[in-house]
């Protein structure tokens, strides 16, 4: 049976429910906001399909058949159920309500992240909200999450999922402030310079002009943790990259000035469709307008 042939056979069921609660085809027509000669013809395609007839009909009044008895007690619960999951669908996608799943990157501003989260879960009691970490440098597109957060340089591989970029952070080479350093006047130059990674095949990327300058560091450490290459760098085991923003603070290191600047790291939101139920469009409204929280600067 085809997809349509399939649809039209469960509007049937439908239209006749709403006859035999009704009362009559006149009255399901109104209920339904549909035509009385359209009610009547679906009644005719259901008893011509199941080879019974379904209602007896005078001008007074309807009697449900034998077989119009046993299709009305087996149909009616399926029926309760069609509406019950056209309402959950309902509610999915236009009620403040429900699971919503958000995927961050590990150690992303986990103290103002978990506040801003705790914030909007007391201002929304109906949404439950689910937060998960990860530390891989790009994130598995995994559907059962409804937003999630990618912190990267280069641009986001091609997927199904729409990308809204947020925010650029500034990123600097550190050393500990009592590394002994000579002058760098060439990115070539801090080859020469124990490295701090994140990944073991890491490179650099440098802002020249109109295009980017790739560099490989020379790898003395593999750590993945952005607090423990700054612990590293402190220990003035060589040099990493941080962004700004995690590095202005902390005393006992300093940036290494290079002749061209790092490429900012990117801060996009990844969600599967333009179409996105309520519940995540209020969160994505409400981390746009708190996202000054993240004190960046």
């Amino acid at each position: 049976m085809a997809d349509f042939q399939i649809v039209q056979t469960i509007d049937n069921y439908l239209y006749f429910v709403a006859i035999v609660e009704q009362g009559s085809i006149t009255k399901a027509a109104t209920y339904l906001n549909v035509p009385k000669s359209k009610v009547s013809r679906r009644l005719a395609q259901l008893e011509n399909m199941l080879g019974s007839e379904l209602l007896v009909r005078t001008t007074r009044k309807q009697d449900l058949t034998e077989a119009g008895k046993l299709l009305y007690q087996n149909c009616r619960p399926h029926v309760d159920a069609l509406v019950a999951v056209e309402q959950l669908m309902y509610d999915n996608q236009y009620q403040i309500k429900g699971k919503l799943n958000i995927k961050v990157p590990s150690e992303f501003f986990n103290r103002v992240m978990g506040q801003l989260l705790t914030d909007f879960a007391l201002k929304y009691p109906d949404i439950e909200v689910h937060c998960q970490q990860y530390t891989e440098s790009l994130p598995s597109f995994d559907l059962n999450y409804d937003l999630v957060f990618v912190l990267h340089e280069r641009a986001l591989p091609p997927s199904h999922w729409i990308g809204k970029s947020l925010l650029s952070f500034p990123q600097s080479l550190y050393v500990a402030k009592d590394y002994a350093l000579n002058q760098v006047t060439s990115v070539e130059q801090l080859k020469a310079i124990e490295a701090i990674v994140a990944e073991p095949l890491e490179h650099w990327s440098f802002r020249d002009k109109h295009s980017h300058k790739t560099f490989k560091p020379n790898v003395r450490m593999v750590l993945a943790s952005p607090e423990m290459r700054l612990q590293a760098c402190f220990s003035a085991i060589g040099m990493t990259k941080l962004p700004d923003y995690i590095a202005k603070n902390i005393q006992g290191i300093k940036a290494v000035k290079t002749e061209l600047p790092l490429v900012a790291q990117q801060l996009s939101l990844l969600y599967q469709s333009r179409n996105i139920p309520l519940k995540t469009r209020v969160f994505l409204d409400y981390f746009q307008s708190h996202i000054g929280k993240l004190n960046l600067h």
